[in-house]
């Protein structure tokens, strides 16, 4: 990573300053992004970075302008952990899909020419073990993941003969803002085996420099997935007793 251009949204805490802060001690040039400001620059005071704050959705153009024309590594890790059962508002699900999935779309838009071009290019997408397996008490934040990793799936099988290195980091609990904001349904299932933001940030290291697509910094996540895939129904039961948990507290 020594000398890459890395641009990583929602950066200004959590996952994303912990990935920025990894990418500038390897040597990177980092643009920190967040949608508050102040915390984007204080990140981006502490590792000698530049801040770029807005909405992830709409910087991948001005990151580019601010790295000299090029960014090497995308990081797209802004996410909005949005609660709700089937009775979640449209005004929830929109927001969830616009930020999980559809700012994802829209880097990729803009940067993906110029890395077919030169036969080169990174694109990481912080997907959560939501999006291989589900989250009890989440609808909107299950589903919106479950299509931020069919994405970035889409992305590896489509251009990777092309020169594109996609990987899809799937955390369980990381102890970060967002764990705290998923409350009680986040104490019952992510908890207990919370992991630290800088331990997904040497998970996606280990990850490129192996060329994984898939990483998964909770291994038992790959238990999981294929429990899912080969017994679906007995999966299902077995997540449906944990909703019951939830709901008797």
């Amino acid at each position: 990573m020594r000398g890459a251009k890395v641009v990583v949204t929602g950066a200004g805490g959590g996952i994303g300053a912990a990935l920025a802060r990894r990418f500038a001690a390897e040597g990177a040039r980092v643009v920190v992004n967040d949608i508050d400001a102040d915390r984007a620059k204080a990140v981006a005071e502490e590792i000698g970075a530049i801040a770029l704050p807005g909405d992830a959705s709409a910087i991948a153009a001005e990151a580019r302008e601010a790295l000299g024309g090029t960014v090497d590594v995308y990081c797209a890790n802004a996410g909005l952990a949005s609660p709700g059962d089937a009775f979640a508002e449209e005004e929830v699900w929109a927001a969830a899909w616009d930020v999980n999935v559809m700012a994802h779309v829209r880097a990729v838009r803009t940067l993906l020419p110029e890395w077919l071009e030169r036969g080169s290019g990174r694109f990481v997408s912080t997907v959560s073990a939501a999006g291989l397996l589900t989250m009890v008490g989440a609808a909107p934040y299950s589903v919106s993941k479950h299509g931020a990793y069919a994405y970035a799936e889409w992305l590896s099988l489509t251009y990777r003969h092309r020169g594109l290195k996609v990987h899809a980091i799937c955390p369980q609990g990381v102890r970060t803002d967002m764990l705290t904001a998923a409350g009680s349904a986040g104490e019952l299932v992510l908890a207990p085996t919370a992991i630290e933001a800088e331990d997904v940030a040497e998970a996606l290291m280990d990850g490129i420099a192996y060329d994984r697509f898939l990483i998964l910094p909770h291994p038992e996540v790959a238990r999981y997935y294929q429990a899912r895939a080969s017994d679906p129904k007995r999966w299902l039961a077995g997540m449906n007793r944990v909703q019951r948990a939830w709901e008797n507290g």
